[in-house]
């Protein structure tokens, strides 16, 4: 009877053992599964939301540049005579904004950053030679601090270093360009043009403040922003175009 009794215990206690083990093991399994899954399903729906931000730029474009012909026409029939830097300006951003919103369809989280920095010096070099043009040689901007604002020491991890250095060489030239600015005294035309590049620099000293913040994490938001602003700014020159006189 004792030896029946064990025998039972001796079959049961192994089957409870594995069915224990099955449910430890298993119960992991579907959850890492399902967190794979999210994590593949959240990546195709922000690889969505960026071609469609894509595609609402890329129609932007296409109604600029239709706009941009029709008050080009419109100024040639009545004989309009808009300010020369101004129109010169315009015909190349027109040109270049188109790129800008094609190459959003290669930003990556790898190489958004260097994309970022080439394209911000490259509008601080088109407004700092229209402030050289308006008056005269731009002061040199002071060289970069290793220090913020507060006399702190930058951080020196990798990407918040190198921000931070850009940052502070983009202040620099942004006062620099300020300061030049503040000199000139026009009028007419020519102060429509001044005021311009003031709100130019202006908007520049605005995305460099933005940067102070900005983490890996925001390459995709941070670089349409720009782009977006760029295409905004070229829609409002190109509804103006007709208007100067």
């Amino acid at each position: 009877m004792r030896y029946s009794k064990l025998m039972i215990v001796g079959i049961v206690a192994p089957a409870l053992l594995v069915g224990a083990c099955n449910k430890r093991g298993e119960s992991p399994q579907p959850t890492v599964r399902d967190e794979a899954a999210n994590t593949t399903d959240q990546a195709a729906k922000n690889q969505q939301e960026r071609a469609e931000d894509i595609s609402r730029l890329d129609k932007r474009v296409a109604e600029i540049e239709r706009e941009y012909t029709e008050a080009n026409q419109k100024v040639a029939a009545e004989k309009k005579t808009p300010t020369e830097g101004l129109r010169a300006e315009l015909k190349e951003d027109v040109s270049n904004v188109k790129q800008a919103v094609n190459d959003l369809r290669t930003t990556t989280p790898e190489n958004w950053w260097n994309r970022h920095e080439e394209a911000m010096r490259r509008t601080a070099d088109d407004i700092e030679a229209d402030v050289a043009r308006l008056a005269g040689q731009v002061k040199p901007a002071a060289p970069p601090t290793t220090e913020n604002a507060h006399g702190e020491a930058v951080s020196t991890a990798p990407f918040t270093s190198q921000r931070d250095e850009f940052v502070a060489a983009m202040a620099a030239r942004v006062d620099a360009m300020k300061q030049a600015l503040d000199k000139v005294k026009a009028n007419g035309p020519k102060q429509t043009e001044v005021e311009d590049v003031r709100a130019r620099i202006n908007k520049l000293g605005d995305d460099v403040d933005r940067l102070k913040s900005a983490s890996p994490d925001d390459w995709w938001d941070v670089t349409k922003a720009r782009v977006t602003e760029y295409v905004d700014r070229i829609d409002r020159s190109v509804n103006r175009l007709d208007d100067r006189g």
